[in-house]
This record gives C-alpha cells, sequence and structure tokens, in this order.
C-alpha cells in the first residue's frame, strides 16, 4: 500500500479516515466497558433509598432494564440521571391499571367505566368485611355453618315480594345458571324478537348452547304472538322465557305477548315461566322524571316463577346477577354445581346488601344513590355548574381551542332504557388552529385529559371534545388537578 500522508486511503468513491475511524470506534466500546457494575450502582444514596422503600429485588430488577437501555444507545451512565430514571419506572411499574376516572362522557351508567357508582354505605361495607373475618357462611344464631345467600336474600324477598332470591356474579351467568337448571337437554321457547346481543359480542343463543340448553325461536321479528308459543310447546319443552330488549326498541308493526299471558300458557302445560329483566330498577323511575322501567315486581306479579337482573346498571349496586321467584326453583339453582361457579364473593354481598338497605328508604333513595342521584339530576344544576368551571377549563385549553359551553343529550346507558335520553349540558372545546388539523389537535385535547393523575375521560362529537358534567360530584378536585397540569 502507497505512503497517504493526509491519513487518508481511498478506494474508488469510498474515503476513510483511520484516526476519525479508531477514535469513535474506541469512544463506543469505552462507553459499554465503563457502564458501573450492579454492586455500584446499588451503593449509590439515591438507589439505596429507592430500595429501601420498595425493595431489593424490584430495584435491581429496574436498574438492570437502566442499563440495558444504555448499551444499546451506546450512552455513557450519568447517576442523578439513572437514579431518577429508575425511580420513575417504578411509579409506573407500581402504579394500578385500574384507576379511578372523571366520567364526563354523558353517559351515567358507562360499561367501559364501571357502570353503577357506589354508595358510601356499601363502600364502608365491603372494607368492613375485607379487612378480617366475617360471618360469610356462619349463621351467628345456630352457631353453624349458614348460606352466603341468606345476607342478601331476606332483603330481596322484602323488596320484590318473591318466596326465594339467589345471587351470581352477573346477569349473564343469572341467565345461564336458569337454563342449565331448568331446561338443559331441552327446548327453550323465546320470540325471535327477543335474541339481543349484549356488551363484548354476548348473544343470548350463544348463552343457550353454553347452558346445554335447545334454542327455539318463535314468532318473527316484530310481531310474535301467544298462539305462536301453544303450537310450540311439546314433550321436548323445558321452560318459556322473556328476555327485556333493553338494549334496542323495534318499533312500528310490532306486536308481543304480555307476562302475564305466558305464564298461563306455560303453567298450563306444567312448564315454568322465567323472565331476564337485564337492568332490574326496584322502583318507578317516573317520581324522578324518567321513563317507567319493568321492576321484578311486575314479573312476579304477571306469574313469572324465576327474575333475573343486574345488580350495577339501574338497581346502583355491585356488579352481580340476581334471581328472584319460586322457592322451588330457586332451591334447585342452588344445587346446581355451577352455582359453586358462579357465586358472589363477600365484598360483592357485603356492597349489595348494603346497597339494598337504602331501598327501605325510598324518600332519600336519590340523595344517596349515586347512580339515581346522577340520573334525576336537574338541568339547572348541571348548567350552573358548568359556568363555574368554564374559567378553570378556558385557562387550562389556552390557545389550544376556544373553550364554551353547550346544550346536549346524555344517555342512561348499559342498555337500559335505550332510546331515552337525558338533557344536559356540556363544555366544549373547539380546536384554535386551521380545520384540516383540527382532529390531531382535538386528539391531542383528549389525550392530556387522559393523562391527568385522575384521567378526565369526555367524547368527541362533531368536531368537539365534550365534557358532559351530569356526573361530576368532585368539581374542586377537578379544577385542581386543571391548575396543577403541566400540558398547557
Amino acid at each position: 500500500m502507497a505512503d497517504d500522508p493526509a491519513g487518508v486511503i481511498s478506494r474508488g468513491s469510498l474515503s476513510i479516515d483511520h484516526e476519525a475511524y479508531l477514535t469513535v470506534s474506541i469512544t463506543k466500546l469505552d462507553t459499554r466497558r465503563t457502564l458501573p457494575a450492579m454492586d455500584q450502582i446499588l451503593g449509590w444514596p439515591l438507589i439505596r433509598v429507592l430500595a429501601e422503600q420498595h425493595g431489593q429485588t424490584l430495584v435491581k430488577c429496574l436498574v438492570n432494564q437502566q442499563l440495558d437501555l444504555l448499551r444499546k444507545a451506546q450512552q455513557p451512565c450519568e447517576p442523578v440521571q439513572f437514579a431518577a430514571n429508575v425511580e420513575q419506572h417504578i411509579h409506573g411499574y407500581l402504579s394500578p391499571s385500574l384507576r379511578k376516572v372523571f366520567n364526563l362522557t354523558g353517559t351515567v351508567l358507562h360499561t367501559n367505566l364501571g357502570r353503577a357508582p357506589l354508595p358510601e354505605e356499601a363502600i364502608q361495607a365491603m372494607c368492613d368485611v375485607s379487612r378480617g373475618a366475617s360471618n360469610l357462611e356462619f349463621d351467628l344464631g345456630k352457631g353453624k355453618r349458614g348460606d352466603r345467600d341468606s345476607h342478601v336474600e331476606q332483603w330481596l324477598c322484602r323488596l320484590t315480594g318473591a318466596e326465594a332470591a339467589t345471587v351470581v356474579n352477573n346477569n349473564a351467568a343469572a341467565v345461564l345458571l336458569t337454563l342449565n337448571t331448568l331446561a338443559k337437554g331441552k327446548e327453550v321457547l323465546v320470540s325471535r324478537g327477543e335474541l339481543v346481543e349484549i356488551g363484548g359480542a354476548f348473544r343470548v343463543p350463544d348463552i343457550m348452547r353454553r347452558a346445554q340448553a335447545k334454542l327455539h325461536e318463535v314468532g318473527t321479528t316484530n310481531r310474535t304472538h301467544r298462539r305462536d308459543y301453544d303450537e310450540a310447546i311439546s314433550q321436548r319443552t323445558g321452560l318459556l322465557m322473556t328476555i327485556h330488549t333493553s338494549n334496542y326498541v323495534i318499533q312500528g308493526f310490532t306486536a308481543s305477548v304480555a307476562e302475564h299471558e305466558l305464564a298461563e300458557s306455560a303453567h298450563a302445560h306444567g312448564l315454568p315461566y322465567a323472565v331476564d329483566l337485564g337492568s332490574g330498577s326496584l322502583i318507578d323511575m317516573r317520581q324522578w322524571g324518567l321513563p317507567y322501567e319493568p321492576t321484578p315486581m311486575d314479573s312476579l306479579r304477571d306469574g313469572a316463577d324465576l327474575v333475573t337482573f343486574s345488580g350495577d346498571k339501574l338497581l346502583g349496586g355491585p356488579q352481580a346477577g340476581i334471581i328472584v321467584g319460586k322457592r322451588e326453583l330457586i332451591e334447585k339453582l342452588k344445587k346446581n354445581p355451577l352455582k359453586r361457579a358462579l357465586r358472589c364473593d363477600k365484598v360483592t354481598l357485603a356492597a349489595l346488601e348494603a346497597v339494598l338497605r337504602l331501598y327501605a328508604s325510598p324518600e332519600t333513595l336519590s340523595q344517596r344513590l349515586p347512580a339515581l342521584r346522577w340520573l334525576s339530576r336537574p338541568h339547572l344544576d348541571i348548567t350552573a355548574q358548568v359556568e363555574r368551571l368554564l374559567p378553570a377549563m378556558r385557562q387550562w385549553a389556552g390557545d389550544r381551542a376556544t373553550v364554551s359551553s353547550v346544550a346536549v343529550m346524555g344517555q342512561i346507558g348499559s342498555g337500559s332504557l335505550p332510546i331515552e335520553r337525558l338533557p344536559s349540558e356540556a363544555i366544549a372545546f373547539t380546536p384554535a388552529g386551521p380545520a384540516r388539523s383540527a382532529n390531531r389537535q382535538l386528539r391531542e385535547l383528549q389525550r392530556a385529559l387522559l393523562n391527568m393523575p385522575v384521567p378526565v375521560v369526555g367524547r368527541i362529537h362533531d368536531s368537539r371534545l365534550l365534557l358532559d358534567l351530569r356526573c361530576l360530584d368532585e368539581e374542586q378536585q377537578l379544577i385542581d388537578q386543571l391548575a396543577r397540569d403541566k400540558s398547557t
């Protein structure tokens, strides 16, 4: 190779500076080699404090992760920044996944946001039984083993007029248990117009199959008559069932069979008749200006042998599936091995009992039951709250959006009274930038609200981000959070 006094070797169009090449290579190698050892890092004062607070196992794991990142990025280790990164990752690692949020969507019983909020009485009851032993399956009066359903059964019977009751973990489970107990291997007659699909793509026919019952559709989508049931009843029939279409409504040229008529047909053939109400209100909602929703008491008076409904929808309690009705049939359900697989734990039962006790004083129910308080909240109260929050919202938005109040229509949610709307008031964010970037700006505002310590969940509609305040109880907490936010 010829002498190269300039220190550059040329091969065609490629030139290599040996000194620069070696300097870069040695620097990269030195960066990897000079990263501190694990024992050395664990001895740093800031890291020692983190290990004392959170345990050495977790801290060591996250230190390893940070070292791997530095190796891959070929970056040196700066102790203060390194410790800060470890601390940040610890907080992220230990932060709960299931968190409180502000539900400002306008949907009161929002399935994705936990449905009904619990009253303080229920929360206290849950805490009390969680801290130690409880009489979950122990009869204190008799001094021997008891039935966990007994804590809520008396209240359910007292409130609905049923002979007996049992509780499972949700209403789909209540329907599953009913079908498997009363109609396993037999046909269940259901109107074609009642074969609903609930949230998460769960369909009634699918539940029928899992319950090992055979679906027998009667009538048509929009019109079903009593004769359709009578003509379909045979030796293969195990159950007649009505499924309340709580999450949709068919209007126009329609016909359905009254519950008392179906009860007569079922009992004439020695068959049980069950009604799945879904939402399961225990009160007449009309006294608060809301539409009437069928109650378990209505179905039982009309001759239903069993009625199933949810605990966490209009009832305003925890997630649960409630079954009320004839004692003989309830006892059959309790003996089904599925009952043990679907039963509720002590925390759910404690919360449900506390909520049911509130129904003993219906005069104060709208103040003590959060779901009902939100549903019946006067429009003027919401409007006044919007006006109080507008200054804080405008300061938070800055020049990113114009902020105003707007009349909106909310909804009950969770399939309850699906065509009913709740007049409400919302704070509207309209992007201040050019129209072509409006959607991106809305998403950025939405993301900023979701990234707050208590995430704020609204909805985007008509090129605006809307925050419906119907369900906002902790107004000052939201104002304080907006003031502290660093995204502005």
